[in-house]
This record gives structure tokens, sequence and C-alpha cells, in this order.
């Protein structure tokens, strides 16, 4: 046990404490700028069973802040790169690796094999699935977000404490609230958030401390200031979420869900004609799409220009993975605009594909 060391050294932790955590099981949900450091520093510590699920794959973008990652893992799912990396960090634990979405259908019966449950998402449809699951599982739950230079911690659900929906009742309007990927993100903040999460799993895991239930650490990374606000539990938000369990893995999600959004491949769109091409990131992102004729109308903005958009052409909607052109088509859904189509590829192979393309067309002519 010469690993645990300078844990089991401490008074208050010993090697009973170190073999509660060697008996612990905890989940992870995604494995992106909050799941690298919380999976990271759990599985350090000696987790016994560490679960990571993740259906999203590595990308450039992600290395500004995902620092599990190295260039060996692009384009590898995240929780399959994820448990080859933690296996070489500590190759004493179980790491068990879900490379697939988290939905309403496999959520309660995931939650059922771990003890607490940490919340490494980025967006709220999914923050209030695993709030929902927690509660009919009856898991503790672990919550982080981040946003550009501020960060959130709490603890719901844990004895008897408040749940997620106690402090968010409703769920905010789709993309009215930006992401990572849309707004930016300091890249050492959600190392500095993740991190205070793997902090309270372990204070759950070994009974110490004072953890974050009933109240949400507020940080801003530019100030170094912390604040903390009050959460009460509401019986009644809770109740109703209870009442939910017997139908709940018939409920759906609208966003991330494939089989509402129609998406096309880069090398079936080039031999076509009449075609728009949107590319629905920020201004500044790189690399830029150079020889096709594209539209640039960053995600946060679209519902305010939608006069851009062709009414005769087919509408194909681009960015740098794959990801917000999605929400983009169902943007563009909901105001009663047709034949959009999300393009599957990321801009890096867009660019590649295209330069063949035009090579390919050289050459027959």
């Amino acid at each position: 046990m010469s690993r645990y060391n300078r844990h089991i050294i401490l008074s208050e932790i010993g090697q009973l404490g170190q073999d509660k955590i060697s008996n612990a099981k905890v989940l992870v949900i995604g494995a992106g700028g909050l799941g690298c450091p919380i999976l990271q520093y759990l599985a350090a510590a000696g987790i016994g069973t560490l679960g990571v699920i993740d259906f999203d794959v590595v990308d450039i973008t992600n290395l500004q802040r995902q620092v599990l990652y190295g260039k060996s893992s692009l384009g590898v799912n995240k929780a399959i790169a994820a448990k080859t990396r933690l296996e070489d960090l500590n190759d004493s634990i179980s790491i068990i690796a879900y490379a697939e979405q988290l939905t309403y259908k496999n959520a309660i019966v995931i939650f059922n094999e771990y003890d607490i449950i940490v919340d490494g998402s980025d967006n709220f449809d999914t923050r209030y699935l695993v709030n929902d699951a927690a509660i009919i599982t009856n898991k503790p739950l672990v919550f982080g977000a981040i946003y550009k230079f501020e960060g959130q911690v709490s603890v719901f659900n844990y004895n008897n404490g408040p749940s997620y929906r106690c402090l968010f009742p409703n769920t905010p309007a789709q993309d009215s609230i930006p992401n990572c990927s849309e707004i930016g993100v300091l890249g050492v903040l959600p190392g500095i958030i993740g991190s205070m999460q793997a902090n309270e799993v372990l204070k759950i895991v070994l009974g110490i401390g004072n953890v974050l239930s009933g109240h949400l650490l507020c940080y801003n990374a530019l100030t170094c200031k912390t604040s903390t606000l009050k959460i009460k539990r509401n019986k009644n938000v809770v109740s109703k979420v209870l009442k939910t369990e017997e139908n709940f893995h018939n409920t759906k999600m609208e966003v991330n869900c494939e089989t509402e959004i129609n998406t096309i491949s880069i090398h079936d769109v080039l031999p076509q004609d009449n075609i728009q091409f949107i590319d629905v990131r920020e201004a500044h992102e790189l690399p830029k799409i150079e020889g096709l004729n594209v539209t640039a109308i960053p995600l946060g903005i679209l519902e305010n220009n939608l006069h851009q958009i062709s009414t005769d052409k087919k509408k194909v909607l681009l960015c740098q993975s794959g990801k917000r052109s999605k929400r983009a088509v169902l943007i563009l859904q909901r105001a009663n605009i047709t034949n959009c189509f999300s393009l599957k590829e990321g801009a890096k192979d867009i660019i590649d594909t295209y330069k063949v393309f035009k090579t390919t067309q050289k050459n027959e002519s």
C-alpha cells in the first residue's frame, strides 16, 4: 500500500479510510473538461471501481483543457481513451468505460452499480437527467459547472439534502446559454472545479469534513474569490421526480438525439449542387474553411439571422466537431426551415476531404 502512504499517514484517513476509498464505486458522467481532473484524482486516490460514460471523441480543441489526453488520443472515444490513460496511472483499480450516450433508457441500470455519481456534463438536458436518475436510485450527486472564468460546485441528494431541481426547477430554453465550445473557457478552470468535485467525493467516502450539501460554492478565476449560496430542499420537486420512476425509461431527450437530426457526410455533399454551407463556429475558430462558399453564422446568433438562410437550397451546417451543427439543425427545424442537415465531420476533415475532391476533379478533367 506504499502507493497510498501519504493518505494513510493522515490521522483523518489512515488504513481504515484508505480501505473505504478502495471499496468505493464512483461513476463520472462525461470525460471532458471537468471529467478529466475528476477521473485523474479519483483514480490516483485509489477509488476501487471507477466508471466513466461518454459518447464523444477526443478533438484537437479539447487539448487546451482536457489534459488527460494527448495527440495520440485524437479521434478516440473519450471513455475508452480515459480508461487507457487511467490504467497506466493506477492498474490496481477497476475502470469501466461506457462508450455510449447517457439516456433515460440506460441511466437507472448504470447508476444502480455505483455508490456516488459525479456530473461532469456540459449541457442542461444531461444535468436534469443525471439529477432525476440520482434521486430515483438514491445516489449522492456531486455537481460541477463552468462558464468562461467562473465555476460552481455542490453536492445534491445527500443525506436527504436538496437536489439540482431544488436550485434550478426548470430546464432553460435550448441554446439560451452557450457552452464552452461556443463561448470559450479558461483552460485551467475545469481543472480547479473538477478537483473540487473529486474532493467532495473523497469527503463523502471518508465521512470527513463538511460536504457541500445544501450549499452552492461559486468560484471566480479572475479574482480568486469564492462565495457560497444556501440551497433548501424542495420536497414537492423531489416527490415529483420520484413519481416519474415507473415511466422514466420512456422519457425522451431532445438534445443529441440522433434520430431527430438529419446528418450527412462531406463525401456525399461535395458532388451535389445547390448547397448552402453554414459554418456555426465562432469567428475566431480555426482552421478556416477555404475554397468552399460558406455562410458564417455563429450558433449563438443563428436565430436572429434566419434571413441569411436560403429558402431554395439544401442547408448543410458545419462546426468544429459535428456537435454544434446538430443543435443548429434543431434551431432551424423549430423555425420551420426544412431541408437542413448536420455535417458529420468537423472542420479539419472537411478541408482535407475538399482538397482530395478538387484534386480528383482536376485529374478527371
